[in-house]
C-alpha cells in the first residue's frame, strides 16, 4: 500500500516538490503492482486530500494564519470538513482484506469531493 496525495492530481502554489513525489508514487504503484501480482502480492494506493494531523500545527504559523488557512481549504472540500486519519486507515484496511482481493494497481480516493471539482 502507497500513501499518495490530492496532489498527484491537482496543482498548487509551492507544493512543486511534494506533488512530483506523490505523482511518482502513484505511477510506482500501478507498475510494481503489474511487477508483483504474479507472486501473489496487491499492490494499491490510497489518495488522501486534507486530513487532520498535527502536521499543520509545525508549519510555524500563527493560532491565526493557521485558521484561516484552514478555513481557505475547507471551502475547497465539498464535504466542509477536514478528513480523519481513522478514515484513512478503514480505506487502508479494506485494501488489505479478502474484500479487496480482485483489485490491483488502483488509487482510492479519499478527498471529501475535493478532487471532483
Amino acid at each position: 500500500m502507497l500513501n499518495t496525495s490530492i496532489n498527484a492530481h491537482i496543482g498548487m502554489p509551492n507544493s512543486s516538490v511534494y506533488s512530483l513525489t506523490k505523482g511518482a508514487l502513484l505511477m510506482l504503484a500501478k507498475t510494481l503492482s503489474g511487477e508483483l501480482v504474479g507472486r501473489g502480492i496487491r499492490l494499491n494506493a490510497v489518495r488522501p486530500g486534507p486530513i487532520a494531523t498535527p502536521l499543520y500545527a509545525k508549519l510555524g504559523m500563527s493560532e491565526a494564519e493557521m485558521k484561516t488557512m484552514a478555513e481557505g481549504v475547507q471551502k475547497q472540500i465539498p464535504v466542509g470538513l477536514f478528513g480523519d486519519v481513522s478514515e484513512v486507515a478503514k480505506t487502508v484496511v479494506f485494501f488489505a482484506s479478502d474484500e479487496a482481493s480482485y483489485i490491483v494497481g488502483s488509487e482510492l480516493v479519499i478527498d471529501g469531493g475535493m478532487s471532483n471539482l
